[in-house]
């Protein structure tokens, strides 16, 4: 038997529906950048690249949380082999989920300072990084699991890898966090600095809508890894307190609130930030009926 606080089941609760949400948003986004012919672009091909990333990561989230929530109610430990696997999804998916911000970034980056490197632009060499991406976050937390990092918290009803200052840690968190977020943040400045220098210059008036077309697209892409950020600032904060010992007693039940409700959250800022699938869905939902004109006899 485990002790139960008033406060586990709502949380539990609440965690499932921002899971089931964001299944059913990426989902839906999925579906309509699959079947309409004006999201067949490069950028769009990024974009669904984000939102099959974050359907397997809601996913996991909703059985984590449902596997949290059985145990909260019978009051019990238990764990399977099946809890340790989502853990190692939770891990490599994290990573998946940032690279896929940066792989769009770095193609804004790539169309505004090197317009004429079409192949670096072209959908087999996007897919190419695309693919790397899924490889490596695939890779990396296998060792993880055969050296027994990811253990059941009792506490937290969760499998996961324990907080404390060690090199995985710290390892984890920067291929996780810190690397791709500054890559994005060092992409967003030199773009920046790029569009100081042509505005300098005599440039043309096409160019130049180019160019502030990609930079609009970088900032909002920022935009979205700060909503990330924001709400994984918990999680980070615990793993900081870690390193003195000083983590409170449910860290991961506190952070996956903000985690899960971060799932959402994204989704609504990919649908703002993708103008065809944005455009699409609002065509369909304001479709007017066919109408049928009666023939007099």
């Amino acid at each position: 038997m485990t002790t139960i606080e008033s406060w586990f089941i709502p949380i539990d609760i609440l965690k499932i529906i921002f899971a089931g949400t964001a299944i059913i948003l990426s989902l839906i986004f999925l579906f309509i950048i699959i079947i309409d012919k004006t999201c067949h672009t490069v950028p769009m091909m990024l974009i669904a690249n984000s939102c099959l990333v974050q359907s397997v990561f809601a996913l996991n989230m909703f059985g984590t949380s449902l596997f949290t929530l059985q145990n909260d109610l019978k009051q019990i430990q238990f764990y399977n082999s099946f809890c340790i696997f989502q853990g190692y999804i939770t891990y490599m998916i994290q990573g998946i989920q940032m690279n896929s911000y940066l792989l769009q970034s770095i193609y804004c980056y790539i169309t505004v300072v090197y317009p004429f490197r079409l192949y670096w632009q072209s959908a087999r060499f996007q897919i190419y990084l695309i693919c790397l991406t899924w490889i490596c976050g695939i890779i990396y937390p296998i060792p993880l699991v055969f050296t027994n990092q990811i253990i059941y918290h009792v506490d937290d009803q969760i499998c996961q890898m324990p907080l404390n200052l060690s090199f995985i840690t710290i390892f984890n968190a920067s291929y996780n966090y810190f690397i791709p977020l500054s890559l994005i943040t060092l992409v967003y400045f030199k773009i920046v600095r790029y569009v100081k220098k042509m505005n300098k210059r005599v440039t043309p008036a096409n160019t130049m809508i180019r160019i502030e077309r990609e930079f609009r697209m970088i900032r909002r892409i920022l935009s979205l890894v700060f909503i990330l950020v924001i709400l994984g600032f918990p999680y980070a904060l615990f793993i900081l307190m870690s390193f003195f010992h000083a983590t409170p007693k449910y860290p991961f039940r506190i952070a996956y609130i903000f985690v899960n409700a971060s799932l959402t959250l994204v989704m609504i800022a990919l649908f703002e930030i993708s103008e065809p699938l944005k455009m699409s869905i609002m065509k369909r939902i304001h479709k007017e009926p066919a109408r049928i004109i009666p023939t007099v006899a």
